[in-house]
């Protein structure tokens, strides 16, 4: 586990909003190291796809075959929007602290939900603003602040950007009571000397940072477009300049 949350923390109260079942092909994006896929298994019996981009899946199947997991966590290496997957294929997706790296795009949502079949969960939870902030950072967070830090939102946030493509149906967007204690709590224990950001967050005091959850069932009734890989086309050659005069006023 590493980052800016305890993984299997999130995976506990994100998955306390779903219908996970047993036998589930569930589809665990961003995992990490993995941790939050042995969890998906061990509490539901499910199946899982743990894939992940920045992490080696080699280091991933050992701590996998570790927590006697591997006939059931399978790690693959892939990036979230190359996905190596057929349609239709996962009964859910859930992404821990991962999605807001690449899932702000418009148009995300919409390549995503292909792979899950109608009526099937997408899941997220992670770093994410409790309150919105407009112009210059708050003084008390700038030390902190860098650039990559935009892409974090609001639950509210998160709820009209996936509604509005009419793709999913949102069930659940919020932000965890008392988030921001959590997330202290974990830099405290695994970065202690990460002064700067255990000294933005005790001193914002949950105002406009915590974790948020967001999750969405796709919608039965709608037809997803499919990807554009390549565009046909033929070529015929032509000239590429006139022969024949051209009049000029």
């Amino acid at each position: 586990m590493s980052g800016g949350a305890n993984s299997l923390w999130l995976t506990e109260w994100l998955t306390s909003a779903m219908d996970l079942r047993p036998g589930m092909r569930i589809l665990d994006l961003g995992c990490g190291r993995g941790a939050s896929s042995v969890f998906l298994h061990n509490e539901f019996d499910v199946q899982v796809w743990s894939t992940d981009l920045w992490f080696d899946a080699d280091d991933r199947r050992r701590r996998i075959v570790d927590a006697d997991a591997a006939d059931a966590v399978f790690p693959v290496h892939a990036d979230a929007r190359a996905l190596p997957f057929a349609a239709d294929f996962f009964d859910a997706v859930v992404s821990i602290d991962s999605f807001p790296y690449y899932g702000t795009d418009d148009l995300y949502l919409g390549y995503l939900a292909r792979f899950v079949a109608p009526g099937g969960q997408i899941g997220i939870a992670g770093a994410g603003l409790s309150a919105d902030f407009t112009g210059a950072v708050p003084d008390h967070l700038a030390p902190w602040w860098e650039p990559s830090m935009a892409c974090l939102h609001t639950a509210a946030w998160w709820r009209e950007h996936w509604a509005r493509g009419g793709v999913v149906d949102v069930e659940c967007a919020d932000t965890m009571t008392e988030g921001w204690t959590f997330w202290r709590d974990w830099q405290l224990e695994v970065a202690p000397d990460n002064t700067v950001e255990i000294e933005a967050i005790t001193a914002d005091a949950g105002r406009h940072f915590g974790y948020v959850r967001a999750v969405a069932r796709r919608r039965t009734d709608v037809a997803l477009d499919e990807p554009i890989t390549t565009i046909p086309t033929r070529y015929e050659r032509h000239p590429v300049f006139r022969s024949d005069p051209v009049d000029r006023p």
